[in-house]
């Protein structure tokens, strides 16, 4: 049995909705072949939809600018894989005519033990010591931003920002893959032990995905506090891992 996909196209059923909202907001894609074609279509479709002068808000992601001492709205682009459609689509979205449209970035997401950090904290065991397997060599660094932080950014976002700005959403956190790692190990009753693992052992076993969390991304976001007021308040990764929230069943 052969599989036909279908090339997506804007769905009038998201210009109709758009068309009685004051604003839309896009904040998530699918994370697979489709999610460029998928992500483009629906954004334009709620664009064409919006009343003249609505508010289109939508999502990137903080691994568009690839490894970087500390990523900045200025930062050059140099995207993982995963995410390669994202820098020519973002500018097109950005600067779409007749709406205030804006641009959020976020950095990873944690909160409520969910999210892409599971991805250390259920990581195997190995060896006749047991030690927390990391994803890579553990020494780059992961820009984090909790949920109900993000979530006030938004929010900030759509009551105070002008059209054509793109925003960071980092917390201003940026922990080593190897301390998450250790905080995990803790809870887990390994006493902090954890073992490196070779980049090229990441991708071949998380592939395009790996990639991206082999990223070395430090940021600040400080463009959001100053221009929207934003404050991120809530406990940074570590502290909620060690307070068992990403304890695994």
């Amino acid at each position: 049995m052969r599989t036909v996909v279908q090339a997506f196209t804007p769905s009038p059923a998201v210009r109709r909705l758009a068309a009685d909202a004051d604003a839309v907001i896009t904040s998530a894609s699918p994370g697979d072949q489709y999610s460029g074609t998928a992500g483009i279509n629906f954004s334009e479709a709620a664009i064409e939809g919006l009343r003249e002068g609505g508010t289109f808000i939508h999502t990137s992601g903080i691994w568009v600018y690839g490894n970087s001492d500390q990523i900045t709205e200025e930062s050059t682009f140099d995207a993982s894989t995963i995410v390669a459609w994202h820098p020519e689509a973002d500018a097109r979205l950005l600067a779409a005519p007749g709406v205030r449209s804006t641009l959020i970035e976020p950095a990873i997401v944690y909160g409520y033990g969910k999210g892409i950090p599971n991805v250390v904290t259920a990581a195997e065991q190995t060896g006749d010591a047991p030690v927390l397997q990391l994803v890579g060599p553990g020494t780059q660094h992961w820009t984090t931003v909790h949920v109900d932080d993000l979530a006030e950014l938004y929010v900030a976002v759509l009551e105070r920002c002008e059209a054509g700005h793109r925003y960071v959403g980092a917390s201003g956190v940026n922990p080593t893959v190897r301390e998450l790692g250790e905080a995990a190990s803790r809870r887990r009753g390994l006493e902090g032990r954890v073992a490196p693992e070779t980049a090229a052992a990441t991708t071949e076993r998380l592939g395009a995905f790996g990639e991206a969390l082999l990223l070395d991304q430090p940021a600040s976001g400080q463009k959001a506090r100053e221009v929207l007021g934003w404050k991120p308040s809530r406990p940074s990764l570590v502290e909620e891992i060690a307070a068992g929230h990403y304890d695994q069943p």
